[in-house]
């Protein structure tokens, strides 16, 4: 996957959203994205989606210009856990076998195990097929990303993409989902979009986006020697937990 010095204006707006964007993406890394609220982040993702269209000869995906892709192929070759979760008012494997009803039990199993969640589903009365509650009311905001997440694994897509997806689960279990990609996405792309830099430190490199510009890639320990604005967020999420093991103590 590779982006050529994107500049993009959406909605028919003079003021550009995303410039400089230029990066390269390898099969079977996994990548993170990161910057503040509003940096472009998630613009970057939904040019990928191809929910906005933009110039020609900007985004490659194994060398073919997306723009000239049929709109179906780009979304079938792209599997995406959105920011906002959305789960049906269906069963619990029926969500996760959305994008093929015919999927076998033992590969939503798999799927949900790879996530991190079939534990939880174990615990349920009715399993799998506990039937949710609109919008996924009936289960907590962790449960409902890895729910998401098994959905997307299943799909066994070229691309993955997580807009930050792991925000609302904890530690432990966001390293084993991470390391559950390594094993079953080894050979395919996965983007991570994440805040948090434990999400981040471990990945194979990481793309920081500023005010809509690419300013820096690298490794964790790269970055933390070349961007300002990394080591910056690294400091003060340590703080960030300085200050809440304070508050544990008391």
């Amino acid at each position: 996957l590779h982006t050529s010095k994107c500049n993009s204006s959406l909605v028919d707006s003079t003021v550009k959203v995303l410039e400089n964007v230029n990066f390269h993406i390898n099969p079977g890394e996994i990548v993170g994205i990161m910057g503040g609220t509003g940096s472009g982040k998630s613009t970057i993702v939904e040019l990928l989606l191809r929910l906005y269209n933009i110039d020609d000869d900007k985004i490659f995906i194994d060398g073919y210009d997306i723009m000239n892709m049929p709109l179906k192929l780009v979304r079938d070759i792209i599997a995406y856990v959105p920011q906002e979760t959305f789960l049906f008012k269906q069963t619990i494997d029926e969500n996760i076998a959305f994008s093929d009803s015919t999927l076998s039990s033992e590969l939503i199993i798999n799927a949900a195990t790879y996530s991190g969640v079939a534990k939880d589903i174990s615990e349920f009365k009715d399993g799998y097929n506990t039937v949710l509650g609109e919008r996924g009311v009936t289960v907590s905001g962790g449960q409902k990303q890895r729910i998401a997440i098994a959905r997307a694994l299943i799909k066994n897509a070229p691309i993955l993409i997580m807009d930050d997806s792991l925000s609302a689960v904890d530690t432990i279990t966001e390293s084993y989902i991470l390391n559950s990609l390594r094993t079953i996405r080894k050979d395919k792309t996965t983007i991570i979009i994440a805040h948090r830099i434990t999400t981040l430190e471990t990945l194979d490199k990481i793309i920081v986006v500023e005010d809509g510009t690419v300013t820096n890639i690298g490794t964790h320990q790269e970055l933390l020697v070349k961007s300002e604005a990394y080591k910056k967020e690294v400091a003060l999420q340590e703080l960030e937990k300085e200050v809440e093991g304070d508050l544990n103590e008391r």
